[in-house]
């Protein structure tokens, strides 16, 4: 019986590297058994996955996100897809998977570097706050957040014609951002960042506010960076325990001299796969998002700042719960 290598959230804050068998022949309908080739770790939600205080996740349970595998089989009414063809899907940390072709699952482009193509959900992720936004040529868009989801919700604000300011705690992050052809960037630990980033909005604040963290704290503090009438877009899923007034956020909405809209972003806003009642889908922003990249519109070099293996997975978690910050794009190389 083939077994996979899997890793496994076993109780909170334990993750495990577990052999568990695979199912060969005599696959379900419109399903393929996949060999992995590279998953990404989300930080943000894998963590809160760990944690035990994600209601939807239970545990033991394999962890993952989003990842690239070759088909090895396919069901027999499985159409579209063969043997040796790549494929990227929201799979998990597992070596082996069957996985579900009915749902989201794309052929590989030809010509895609098969590492990168885990940090297709992340831009599929941000581009769903931009759907979602007024931006126009020439607005002032803050992005608060720039791990993978901010950094790409950064420079697809700078595609749709925003000057853009990236706004992170983390040097190393809002670097990568400047790289990735953000134009401004602003630390919070440097200073009034309500003021430097007003300065840079020519003392109007911007028209667009995403925030990408999901830190109630953060989310709280961001309003400050917007000009009245503008639009801040919840993008990070917010999470964690906060005391505050909530009349303070909530009047900035309410209040005629202010007015901001606010407007949630969340991934499963819009439909899986492409169907004619729809404008947007998962499907459609992922085959968008592949072509951004392949195309270079979307910059990924130096994204990616860790590479491990399946065996250094458990103790990276613990890593990562210390100090997420020092890292960006973390994958699971499975070969």
């Amino acid at each position: 019986m083939m077994e996979s290598r899997n890793v496994v959230f076993t109780a909170p804050w334990k993750a495990e590297l577990l052999r568990q068998p695979v199912r060969e022949g005599g696959l379900p309908p419109g399903h393929a058994l996949i060999k992995k080739r590279y998953s990404l770790i989300s930080t943000g939600t894998e963590l809160a996955c760990l944690s035990g205080n994600e209601g939807w996740f239970s545990m033991p349970r394999t962890a993952g996100y989003c990842c690239v595998g070759r088909i090895l089989e396919c069901a027999g009414d499985v159409r579209g897809f063969a043997p040796g063809d790549m494929a990227y899907y929201y799979g998990s940390h597992s070596e082996y998977e069957v996985a579900d072709t009915s749902g989201l699952f794309v052929r590989l482009p030809e010509g895609f570097d098969a590492r990168y193509a885990p940090l297709v959900r992340m831009a599929t992720v941000a581009a769903t706050a931009l759907r979602v936004s007024q931006i126009t040529l020439g607005d002032y868009v803050a992005v608060v957040g720039q791990g993978l989801v901010g950094n790409f919700a950064a420079q697809l604000a700078g595609l749709q014609g925003g000057r853009v300011i990236g706004v992170d705690v983390s040097p190393m992050r809002l670097g990568v951002s400047r790289k990735c052809g953000v134009e401004h960037t602003v630390n919070p630990n440097d200073g009034d960042a309500a003021a430097k980033v007003k300065g840079i909005s020519k003392g109007l604040g911007v028209s667009t506010l995403i925030e990408a963290t999901g830190f109630p704290p953060v989310i709280k503090g961001a309003f400050d960076y917007v000009a009245p009438k503008g639009e801040f877009i919840l993008l990070g899923t917010p999470r964690g325990d906060y005391s505050a007034n909530l009349a303070e956020v909530l009047t900035r909405s309410h209040l005629a001299f202010s007015d901001i809209t606010i407007k949630g972003a969340h991934e499963w806003k819009f439909p899986t796969l492409k169907a004619p009642h729809s404008r947007y889908s998962i499907e459609g922003n992922t085959e968008l998002m592949m072509d951004c990249i392949m195309s270079g519109r979307l910059k990924v070099e130096g994204l990616i700042t860790d590479t491990i293996k399946p065996e250094e997975a458990p103790e990276y978690y613990g890593r990562l719960r210390a100090d997420r910050d020092s890292c960006l794009g973390v994958q699971i190389d499975w070969d």
